[in-house]
């Protein structure tokens, strides 16, 4: 699964709308959909935010495993 189908399955499984993650990146509902659908990069800072906001590990959000293993400090 590409990571940014990952970000979307997750936002979407937490019930939650593009607006309300952007705001845990301060960004738009519209820079954040820019991530999701590809026409902007997600950062690593943006990446670290996600995996807090989440509570699971950088590997399951981008992609390298399906086991969302909790995130660690």
């Amino acid at each position: 699964m590409d990571y940014r189908e990952r970000l979307r399955a997750i936002r979407e499984d937490k019930d939650l709308t593009q607006a309300q993650v952007g705001k845990v990146l301060n960004k738009s509902q519209q820079g954040y959909s820019h991530i999701e659908s590809g026409r902007a990069e997600l950062k690593i800072d943006d990446l670290k935010l996600l995996c807090e906001f989440y509570g699971v590990c950088a590997d399951y959000l981008i992609g390298i495993c399906d086991t969302p293993f909790p995130y660690k400090k």
